[in-house]
């Protein structure tokens, strides 16, 4: 997340404060991120059978890992590419509707 642009974003996880940096146009994404992981981790400790931040945070770890793995769904499906192919088709759409507009 480091790059031209960066600038320091403090977040809060699980009531601990962390300074990241991050670019304007990664805030969003890394906000939804911090709020996901938060969550997690809380829903974890709440159950009360993981004692420690640091186990707490392997476990959110593991089982936000294994969401993600779980993403790709039967037969190699994988959301991420079709979320990329996706994101190709519409700009290939905008291409040729910003071509089209001096017919109208």
């Amino acid at each position: 997340m480091n790059g031209s642009g960066s600038k320091s974003l403090d977040i809060k996880i699980m009531g601990r404060e962390f300074r990241v940096a991050c670019t304007e146009e990664e805030q969003p994404g890394l906000l939804a991120a911090v709020e996901y992981l938060d969550k997690k981790m809380s829903e974890i400790r709440d159950g009360g059978k993981v004692i420690g931040a640091e186990r707490v945070a392997i476990m959110a770890a593991l089982n936000i890992t294994h969401e993600f793995l779980s993403a790709k769904v039967g037969g190699g499906f994988d959301i991420a590419e079709y979320q990329r192919r996706m994101s190709r088709m519409s700009a290939a759409i905008d291409e040729a509707m910003s071509d089209q507009e001096s017919l109208f």
